[in-house]
């Protein structure tokens, strides 16, 4: 069995996600903290990032490609960015808020927060879930735990098989 069948579970439904959503923003706002632009990764960080967008008041929206799970609890040894690449002229002298859906290792998010590194007037991180385990600790966070967590739109198997054909 895996981690994921035998693991306690945290749920997350549409609905908690958008209360996950404000609440992070409000997060940001109470602290004063002004990002010029959202980086969103890729792709979990998605709906994250677009919720704490609207919240926020930020129409620069970035996205970047981060590939570190590749099953149910199986992962790379290390993230891979992945094609295209961002490029870093778009983030110089920004405050970026980094948003994703979850720091499990905190390696995504380590690698994110590195590439901006130097470039930028300042970089903070957003999550709906952080594990105890994360390397980093992020600035805003909806909920910690140790759980596995079923996301609303990953809980279900894709409507096609990208190797072709639908999936039943």
């Amino acid at each position: 069995m895996t981690e994921q069948q035998t693991a306690p579970r945290e749920v997350l439904t549409y609905e908690m996600f958008g209360t996950a959503g404000r609440d992070l923003a409000q997060q940001v706002a109470d602290d004063g903290f002004e990002p010029d632009l959202i980086l969103a990764i890729a792709r979990g960080g998605l709906f994250l990032g677009g919720a704490l967008g609207y919240a926020l008041d930020v129409k620069n929206l970035f996205v970047m490609n981060v590939e570190f799970y590749t099953g149910v609890d199986e992962r790379l040894e290390l993230p891979v960015m992945l094609p295209p690449n961002l490029d870093r002229v778009d983030l110089t002298g920004a405050n970026v808020l980094i948003a994703d859906d979850v720091a499990d290792t905190g390696k995504t998010l380590e690698l994110v927060r590195d590439f901006c590194a130097g470039y930028v007037a300042e970089v903070r991180s957003a999550v709906v879930y952080e594990k105890p385990r994360s390397v980093v600790k992020c600035d805003y966070v909806w909920k910690r735990t140790d759980a596995w967590i079923d996301f609303p739109w990953s809980v279900q198997p894709p409507v096609v098989n990208r190797r072709g054909g639908l999936a039943h």
